[in-house]
């Protein structure tokens, strides 16, 4: 087992039996390329987890719009597409929320993710202008529940339930991501939640990995993010957690090995 950088050029990716995506935490930084790194090993016929489709559609936070089309409950969420950027001012004139956060449609880590207030007091024209000159805006309402109570992540391996952190902002802060200053600790979700982290996790697929990220709202699971890309999967919160994700890979491998007998 190799540990390899994804946009390493020198890497022969067929010399592997499988490549399990893990920490390309600057994949956002690149879309364009990771992407195209995707595609390679794909026409390559290389065993690539999470699967290329998934990753190409995980990509992009528009995914979310798939979820809520499904039924699955999601975080409220208005889109700006950066080609109808001119539409900036008439599209925040109509937001509802008086307090929202923004982000890039392709972001991670909150990457270029604010917290403004829509009156125009925090310069909500202005971050929303400044992730418009990079790509898609998305906009959801701030719940002030991620401040009191935090936001829930619940693991998946093979699709099956793992284990669940409860993550919480630093003081003064809205960000739950250990880099700003979060922190977070093992929890048991409601069944509610694992109902709703379940079916987002089905929804995408066969997936080997996968974190769902939301908030308890008025007596419901809100879905933030489901992420299939790179996340964080919180193994020093679940002592058996490292054990079924091996478990999960150790079966993956077998099927592959199969599917290329077969083909042979």
């Amino acid at each position: 087992m190799d540990a390899v950088v994804w946009d390493d050029e020198a890497v022969d990716w067929r010399a592997y039996d499988a490549v399990v995506v893990r920490s390309c935490w600057d994949y956002h930084l690149a879309p364009a390329r990771f992407r195209a790194w995707v595609d390679l090993l794909d026409e390559a016929g290389v065993t690539l987890w999470n699967p290329p489709a998934l990753l190409r559609w995980n990509a992009d936070k528009h995914y979310l719009l798939d979820l809520e089309r499904a039924g699955i409950p999601v975080v409220p969420t208005a889109w700006l597409r950066r080609a109808d950027a001119e539409r900036l001012p008439e599209f925040l004139g109509g937001l509802a929320w008086p307090e929202v956060v923004m982000k890039p449609a392709v972001s991670a880590s909150a990457f270029r993710t604010v917290r403004v207030r829509c009156d125009g007091r925090d310069g909500a024209l202005a971050a929303a202008r400044h992730i418009l000159e990079h790509g898609d805006l998305l906009v959801q309402p701030f719940l002030e529940t991620v401040v009191s109570e935090g936001e829930w992540a619940l693991m998946f391996f093979d699709g099956v339930y793992s284990h669940a952190v409860l993550k919480q902002p630093a003081e003064g802060d809205f960000r739950v991501q250990q880099e700003w200053g979060g922190r977070d600790a093992p929890a048991t979700p409601a069944a509610v939640m694992l109902d709703a982290a379940q079916r987002a996790v089905g929804l995408a697929g066969a997936s080997l990995y996968a974190r769902v990220d939301g908030v308890a709202y008025q007596g419901a699971f809100l879905v933030m993010e489901l992420e299939l890309i790179e996340p964080f999967l919180f193994f020093s919160s679940a002592v058996a957690a490292t054990r079924r994700f091996a478990d999960a890979i150790e079966r993956g491998l077998v099927v592959a090995a199969e599917h290329r007998s077969e083909k042979e």
